[in-house]
């Protein structure tokens, strides 16, 4: 094989590599697929432990708690996104449910930037099958040099839930 060949071989290969690898390197949720505009922001006001929920007819129903126990003061606000779009937002520990179609769904959860100076713009992301009249629960873990995202058993969602404050939230304007 000729260098010259070699060389376009090469630069042909990163070419083809550079946009996984742009969205790999994200930190604050931009080019994660499963995340929504990162210029969104919100306002979370958190409340007493919320009631159970059932799913609507053909839906399923998602939680997603953000677990802050063991995380010093002051808490992130967490925005959870949904298929590229925000789902919404928690903060401290807290939670909120919504309704989703039945099929493949990409997840992400994503630090709000600006709330924790040096900590702003942690991600996590992954995908479920969400089966029309399935409740599924998940759990955002933040750790001062860590942050999880993953499923919980039924029954252990629905302890966290009943401990933890619902959250309400809007998009900051």
């Amino acid at each position: 094989m000729t260098r010259k060949l070699f060389t376009i071989l090469v630069c042909s290969i990163l070419l083809q590599a550079y946009p996984a690898l742009a969205q790999s390197n994200s930190s604050n949720g931009e080019g994660v697929p499963s995340c929504g505009d990162p210029a969104i922001k919100f306002d979370v006001i958190t409340d007493k432990p919320g009631s159970a929920a059932q799913p609507e007819p053909g839906k399923a129903l998602v939680y997603f708690i953000e677990d802050d126990v063991d995380l010093g003061s002051p808490k992130p606000t967490t925005r959870i996104g949904i298929d590229g779009a925000w789902a919404g937002a928690n903060h401290g520990n807290s939670f909120f449910s919504v309704s989703v179609s039945p099929g493949v769904h990409h997840l992400c959860a994503s630090w709000q930037t600006g709330i924790v100076i040096g900590q702003a713009g942690r991600v996590a992301a992954l995908h479920f099958t969400a089966d029309a009249g399935g409740v599924y629960y998940f759990e955002v873990k933040n750790r001062n040099s860590d942050t999880t995202f993953k499923p919980l058993d039924g029954d252990e969602g629905q302890l966290l839930a009943s401990r933890f404050a619902l959250a309400a939230f809007h998009p900051k304007k």
